[in-house]
């Protein structure tokens, strides 16, 4: 069954292709980027066997876009089908599911109202998301199935005492409440150390630490994550690349009645200008701060200090409400390939019996435990794969 992943945004598109008969690489891959050139879009492809192709298009057109860059499918030099109808189903991630829908579902009519429904709850993402949906439509023809696989699924099942804010009661009914996200990198990371450490995932309480630009905290317990630090939006919970993370709402008010702050100029200062970047006055990039520590920059030192220091209070945050951990899991970019980061949260945490091996503390393009051999805690390094795991989604509802 071949399957087409598509993660469409405001303003790049990445897409893999699937053959559940060959196995879980990509037979293909390809982004379009419209952020480096005004009026065009720059797309780069590459195979499974490292045939590679880059190219640019005058075009502001989105479905134009995803046309052609699913034409490099039946084209060379990346070329892996001889006809697009050889693609059997669809599957994308979406952002924002609201409380409706809980797990992934096939895309009807009704479906794709109800995305078009919470643009206001993820306004830089589900109108993307829906025109990929009907971008596909376009391209492929209505009779080729499509999947949403929401972002906010795997936190669904929280209690409401971890899902409710503490506002007037008021904000439940309508549907203010911790929604969390990064649920399908969650999700596939805490099946995938329940794999490596042989149990049932239900038999695991852990923690998934899923650290990239945008950053978040879920714990894990009987198979269901019971909390996480993402909330009404993905702007709550740790400090990001240029996200503020949480703050003292008092600061915004603050802003607005001194600085005369618009809403839109907090949502840029909160979202474009905080975290690493406005702190650090440099970056976004971790590698790009930690070298600026390196070099002896006072004020990316605290960017870093201010990072692992938030990390680490809200693992232990998560800890309280699972009652005892066995796993630590780290993925995305930083979680996946930063060694100091990997020391950094763990230490401290010696009273539960968590000790790292000196000889693991390298990257690894495989998932590994790097946890000493008699540590309580297992902690694990997983790469992410979240286009696979909604490919297995695909075929899971639409069957083979």
């Amino acid at each position: 069954m071949k399957i087409l992943v598509l993660n469409a945004g405001s303003s790049s598109h990445k897409a893999a292709l699937f053959d559940f008969d060959s196995g879980q690489e990509a037979l293909w891959r390809s982004q379009l980027d419209w952020t480096h050139s005004e009026g065009a879009v720059e797309l780069t492809a590459q195979t499974a066997d490292d045939r590679q192709h880059q190219a640019t298009l005058e075009t502001q057109d989105k479905t134009e876009g995803i046309r052609w860059m699913l034409s490099t499918l039946v084209e060379s030099p990346v070329q892996v089908l001889e006809s697009l109808s050889e693609i059997q189903a669809v599957g994308h991630r979406v952002v924002h599911g609201g409380q409706k829908y809980q797990e992934s579902i096939q895309i009807t009519p009704a479906v794709k109202d109800t995305i078009q429904h919470l643009f206001s709850l993820a306004p830089a993402h589900n109108p993307a998301n829906l025109h990929g949906i009907e971008a596909m439509e376009t391209v492929l023809g209505a009779l080729v199935p499509q999947v949403a696989v929401f972002d906010t699924a795997f936190h669904a099942q929280m209690p409401a005492s971890a899902s409710t804010f503490p506002g007037p009661y008021e904000w439940v009914k309508e549907g203010i409440r911790r929604y969390g996200f990064h649920g399908i990198s969650h999700r596939y990371v805490a099946q995938r150390a329940a794999q490596l450490l042989s149990k049932d995932l239900t038999e695991l309480k852990m923690i998934t630490c899923h650290l990239g630009n945008g950053c978040s905290l879920a714990a894990v317990r009987d198979g269901v994550s019971v909390d996480t630090t993402m909330g009404f939006t993905p702007l709550d919970g740790l400090m990001m690349g240029s996200r503020s993370g949480s703050v003292d709402p008092g600061i915004l008010l603050h802003l607005i009645r001194n600085d005369q702050c618009t809403a839109n100029e907090l949502d840029t200062l909160l979202n474009k200008g905080s975290g690493l970047k406005g702190i650090s006055g440099l970056s976004n990039d971790m590698r790009q701060v930690a070298e600026a520590a390196e070099q002896g920059s006072d004020r990316a030192q605290l960017a870093l200090d201010m990072f692992i220091h938030t990390l680490r209070r809200n693992i232990g945050a998560m800890l309280s409400n699972l009652g005892g951990l066995d796993a630590l899991v780290f993925t995305a970019g930083i979680g996946e390939n930063s060694v100091d980061i990997w020391q950094s949260a763990c230490a401290g945490w010696e009273f539960l019996g968590l000790a790292l091996n000196p000889d693991k503390l390298h990257r690894s393009k495989a998932d590994q435990d790097i946890a000493a051999t008699d540590s309580k805690v297992r902690v694990l390094v997983i790469h992410t794969q979240e286009e696979w795991a909604i490919a297995q989604d695909c075929v899971k509802i639409l069957g083979s």
